[in-house]
């Protein structure tokens, strides 16, 4: 079934039509169930995460941890067998409470500097039965061997505090290596529920 906008297709058969910022193709989706990582690895169940596409899309929806105050995570593969490419990043926030406080700010706690640790997407989870986490991230280039690859992500949290927070990360994979897989976790415990599906732009 096709969407149509003022006589013109935006999407058909699953892809975005020209003309749209590109065609964009459905390739996998993970479902969460008390799952340690979510992890999508080139050349494995169906996964494409190679040169086929300029720019690869995740999307999260309903992203649910099994703890409380948690993180929702990402790390990179950069052809070995562990998830640890060396990456640089910066992290901004706003938030408001339900009881109206509000803010915004650079999150100086979360950003890393050439380091192998996970990258943080979303922040102090919460764990309640209504609590989750959405949003996307891009990845651009992954199999580029010359220069660093690109990521960005932006989230809203259910935040543990009951918070909206709105998570803005920004960095790279400082390695010419290319990057084959990404991996999505917790900080502590299993993502309870949620699906992640991948795309690629053309």
């Amino acid at each position: 079934m096709a969407l149509i906008s003022a006589t013109k297709t935006i999407f058909d058969a699953g892809a975005m039509a020209a003309g749209f910022g590109g065609s964009m193709s459905f390739i996998k989706k993970l479902t969460a169930s008390s799952s340690a990582n979510l992890t999508f690895v080139d050349g494995s169940s169906s996964v494409v995460l190679d040169n086929t596409f300029k720019t690869y899309l995740f999307t999260f929806k309903n992203i649910h941890p099994a703890s409380d105050a948690v993180q929702f995570s990402v790390n990179f593969r950069d052809g070995g067998s562990s998830y640890d490419a060396t990456k640089t990043t910066t992290v901004y926030r706003a938030y408001a409470a339900e009881g109206g406080a509000s803010g915004y700010g650079y999150e100086t706690g979360f950003d890393l500097a050439q380091s192998t640790s996970a990258q943080h997407l979303s922040m102090e989870l919460g764990a309640d039965n209504d609590q989750c986490c959405s949003g996307s991230m891009f990845l651009f280039n992954p199999s580029d061997t010359t220069f660093v690859k690109h990521f960005l992500s932006r989230f809203n949290t259910s935040q543990q505090g009951d918070l909206s927070m709105e998570h803005y990360v920004a960095g790279y994979n400082n390695v010419t290596a290319s990057i084959d897989a990404v991996q999505f976790s917790m900080s502590s415990g299993n993502i309870d529920a949620g699906d992640i599906c991948l795309y690629g732009i053309a």
